[in-house]
């Protein structure tokens, strides 16, 4: 999802980082806002393509049985980063442990513990899916990140969490099958070329 920083406004007392992004949340409904290494950032709206892929996507998901007792597949949960005191993202879509809700920490997000895996579907801004959130996911011991680049018809899979980034990094073009560890709870690939197609825009 496409994001830009944000700067607060200049004031004697400086306003905390979860009290500009909370303010930012009300003043612009429907955008994304996030604080990643300190900062501040704020997606628009996605588009109807990004929102098709992201139901697309839910489907295998869905059919593997990791919507149930064990695990939820859950659209736009926030997730608590190690990487400051502040530090939030919220995921287009995600699997978390059933009892993701006892696991609460702060400003409606939840401990990077429950989280099998996070999925982000790109936008304009895609360098932030491709590098800032890598780092973030990494560090918060996320054990499988996925990616969908719109940009360049790809589907990532990053698994293995070291504290700069992830050990295995696989990529996927349409015609390919992408298969996810079944550390999510379930054994399923994903179908490069329905994803992308999803997710392209009309011309």
């Amino acid at each position: 999802m496409s994001a830009a920083a944000v700067e607060h406004p200049c004031d004697d007392e400086p306003e905390a980082l979860l009290e500009t992004a909370n303010r930012l949340m009300e003043q612009l409904p429907g955008h994304r806002v996030e604080i990643i290494g300190g900062l501040v950032t704020v997606a628009p709206p996605p588009d109807g393509p990004h929102a098709k892929a992201l139901t697309t996507l839910m489907v295998p998901f869905l059919s593997a049985g990791l919507h149930g007792e064990e695990s939820n597949v859950l659209q736009g949960i926030g997730l608590w980063l190690p990487s400051g005191p502040e530090d939030y993202v919220i995921p287009d879509l995600a699997i978390v442990d059933a009892d993701f809700d006892e696991h609460l920490i702060e400003n409606n997000c939840y401990d990077p513990a429950c989280f099998r895996l996070v999925l982000e579907v790109t936008s304009g801004n895609y360098q932030t899916d491709l590098r800032h959130k890598v780092a973030a996911y990494a560090q918060a011991k996320i054990p499988v990140y996925v990616i969908v680049d719109r940009k360049h018809s790809r589907v990532h899979v990053l698994t293995e969490p070291l504290p700069a980034g992830y050990d295995r990094h696989e990529v996927y073009a349409p015609g390919q099958q992408a298969p996810l560890p079944t550390s999510i709870g379930a054994e399923l690939s994903l179908d490069v070329d329905e994803i992308v197609r999803a997710g392209s825009p009309k011309r």
